[in-house]
């Protein structure tokens, strides 16, 4: 199934790193240092050390019909300076494919989080794909050291009628909650759901065209009232694989919005919305890159967004027992409807870079660096502090023994 109607990013594993059912597991602790945590008394930046361990278990398991994968890393993070935020992480993580016949397959995944620093999370480079979709949740705006609670379920029903074509169906829905508003002033919980139906032809063995019909739902809870837009969007798209790990991929068309915000009259706009991706597994190298241009959740601002996006991940191994990864991502969003004094439009930028090192069969070391800018001037969570550069490192354990030998 091409990238753009999938719902799944890309792997960022080498081909040499395929393997399922396994029972994983291990223990993580890490320490990171955060030049530009909060906004002291004095209006200048206050830095913040944090310690953190996450034990981790993982299942993936592969039978005739069935494969799927559960993650789950809870967790504790001590600050030295802010110990009112001191938590305990939940990450739990549930992707499962089946057969439920020949031709139908399910898939379904879920994604929980519960953090106080989304910049300081256990997760490997495996496990962030970039996404070539075409509804992929706005994660660009980053609050502060606040309590964080998100969650991102996707449902995929496709039935293969023919040796050469497929439909099916996609829910998807979304939820993002600050628990302490006190903490992210300016930024507001919020929530998304929809649904699509595609169509998927495959032209030859390496060509693939369709089509798909997607409607989406926004909801922002801002200070005042509600944000409720209905986007309604049909997309054609192609995919080539040039290789079986090597695939890229476009789609674009028109979308509608009619956006309802209180104490605003009701909205309505056509819009173009379209993007690409590219994707490639190596045997020692990796790459995924995308772009999309949309109408989308606001992700904790106060109505949904304009967006226009772009994200590149590259992971590679440098040695028998070295590998190292790059990353980047921009985002820019401009809201579709505002309140005077609710103009919160702005911009994000980051990158990262890690380098881990293997030692033995279990021990793991990773160092890791990661600068953000946000252009947010009126949202005072991140006016306050625009640019932040994290720096952590982390020790792991980890074992793992095969399921059913």
């Amino acid at each position: 199934m091409p990238a753009p109607i999938s719902g799944a990013g890309y792997s960022m594993g080498f081909t040499s790193e395929t393997r399922s059912n396994y029972l994983r597991g291990g223990l993580t602790f890490s320490t990171a240092y955060d030049t530009d945590a909060a906004t002291g008394a004095n209006g200048r930046p206050v830095s913040e050390l944090s310690y953190s361990i996450w034990p981790t278990i993982s299942l993936d398991q592969t039978r005739s019909r069935l494969h799927w994968v559960l993650t789950y890393s809870p967790g504790f993070t001590f600050y030295q300076k802010t110990s009112g935020l001191n938590q305990a992480d939940q990450n739990l993580a549930v992707d499962l494919k089946y057969q439920l016949s020949p031709h139908v397959t399910l898939a379904v995944r879920d994604t929980f989080q519960q953090t106080s620093n989304v910049l300081n999370q256990p997760y490997s480079d495996l496990e962030q794909p970039v996404s070539g979709g075409v509804s992929v949740p706005n994660n660009s705006v980053i609050a502060p050291l606040a309590e964080t609670l998100t969650n991102t379920a996707n449902v995929n029903l496709s039935y293969q009628f023919s040796a050469n074509s497929m439909v099916g169906a996609t829910g998807t829905f979304t939820n993002l909650h600050y628990p302490t508003q006190s903490q992210v002033p300016g930024l507001s919980d919020s929530s998304s759901k929809g649904g699509s139906a595609f169509y998927n032809y495959r032209i030859s063995k390496m060509h693939y065209i369709g089509a798909t019909y997607q409607y989406q739902e926004f909801l922002s809870y801002p200070s005042v009232g509600q944000s409720e837009t209905q986007a309604h969007s049909i997309l054609l798209f192609y995919t080539v694989y040039l290789k079986p790990t090597l695939s890229i991929s476009a789609y674009g068309g028109p979308q509608y919005s009619d956006t309802v915000q209180f104490g605003l009259p009701a909205a309505t706009a056509w819009a173009p919305t379209g993007g690409g991706s590219i994707g490639w597994q190596g045997k020692l190298t990796s790459l995924a890159a995308s772009y999309s241009h949309a109408i989308n959740g606001g992700g904790g601002l106060s109505g949904a967004v304009h967006s226009d996006s772009g994200n590149v991940s590259l992971r590679g191994q440098l040695t028998r027992n070295v590998s190292a990864s790059l990353g980047g991502s921009y985002a820019s969003n401009k809201l579709l409807e505002a309140l005077p004094g609710f103009n919160t439009n702005g911009h994000t930028i980051s990158g990262n870079a890690s380098v881990q090192r293997q030692i033995g069969e279990r021990l793991n070391v990773q160092l890791q660096y990661t600068r953000l800018h946000q252009s947010y001037s009126e949202i005072a969570a991140i006016s306050g502090v625009p640019d932040r550069n994290v720096g952590a490192i982390r020790i792991s354990y980890q074992f793992s023994r095969p399921l059913g030998r």
